[in-house]
């Protein structure tokens, strides 16, 4: 038998890396666009498929904390770990406010249950039955839900960190900002340990896409809604994290309103990570995405720094 060249070897074995990279790829883009297009249950099936439900239970599931059929609740912990209290991360979807379910984002969940906390997926009024300031309203009445079950579940009442992505992300800093939204609720200021925010709208004045004038439209005078209005030097620690690469809600949203938190003293801190589209903050929280870890290795020292927990079972590494 004939020796077989190494160029023949080296050659088959690089069409083989060069084919997987390819179907990678595609992959990938087919979850940026299930993202986009809020067809993220698929990114929630493929974290399912590759371990990411490991250390973790479905605690609750379609919980409500209102009669609106959106007004849904979900409550994703750890399986396993101390039992005394661990901080909850309330989580609000994106989908510009017109499109979105709280129990797609299991996913994100999961990622945060693995690290030691409990975590509520919270959904909302959307568009046309949810215009400005239902969102609010809804996130402050899921809120206090959480603060009157979250021991149910294992959770601190007292330890509360908000969390959002897109349209979510500027509900939960609007609710950080604008003491009103808890007031009214009842929920008391020092409960709330910090916010989240992943690509979010912060400072997008003049209302220019279907989906802002839909919900933001009728407000008059339009300034009273954007977050950047409303940055104080008391708000709760705020963690603002984007990618560069981001042309649906530019980085500018980000830069603006951290300035603005920092000329009043806040404490804020800031992540723009090169090469991240909208949609990848979300998909980086899913796995197998998730070993890129310029997402979720930034939320998890935040709430470290802000809450009284720790992780304390290691994130799949799947």
């Amino acid at each position: 038998m004939g020796k077989r060249s190494g160029r023949g070897i080296v050659g088959t074995a690089g069409w083989v890396i060069l084919i997987a990279l390819a179907v990678v790829a595609a992959l990938y883009g087919a979850y940026r666009y299930a993202v986009a297009t809020n067809g993220v249950a698929l990114l929630d099936r493929v974290d399912r498929l590759a371990g990411g439900i490991q250390g973790t239970r479905l605690a609750l599931h379609d919980g409500r904390y209102g009669p609106h059929g959106a007004q849904r609740i979900e409550v994703v912990a750890p399986d396993a770990g101390p039992p005394a209290p661990k901080p909850v991360v309330v989580f609000i979807h994106g989908g510009g406010w017109h499109s979105g379910r709280a129990q797609d984002y299991r996913f994100v969940g999961r990622a945060l249950a693995r690290s030691g906390y409990v975590t509520v997926l919270a959904g909302y009024r959307l568009t046309p039955d949810g215009v400005f300031p239902h969102m609010l309203e809804d996130g402050a009445a899921a809120v206090a839900w959480v603060r009157a079950n979250a021991a149910r579940f294992g959770g601190d009442p007292d330890q509360i960190v908000l969390m959002g992505h897109s349209a979510g992300a500027y509900n939960a800093v609007m609710l950080g900002l604008d003491p009103q939204w808890f007031d009214r609720a009842g929920v008391p200021a020092a409960a709330i340990r910090g916010v989240i925010g992943l690509s979010g709208p912060y400072d997008f004045l003049p209302l220019d896409t279907p989906s802002t004038v839909r919900a933001f439209g009728h407000v008059r005078p339009a300034e009273q809604t954007q977050p950047v209005r409303f940055a104080r030097g008391d708000a709760p620690p705020l963690l603002l994290l984007t990618g560069d690469a981001d042309s649906t809600v530019k980085p500018r949203n980000t830069r603006a309103l951290a300035a603005a938190l920092e000329r009043k003293g806040a404490v804020v801190a800031t992540a723009i990570v090169p090469g991240l589209s909208h949609e990848d903050p979300v998909i980086k929280l899913a796995a197998p995405f998730s070993r890129d870890r310029r997402v979720i290795d930034p939320v998890l020292a935040f709430l470290t720094a802000h809450t009284g927990a720790s992780a304390v079972i290691k994130p799949s590494e799947s």
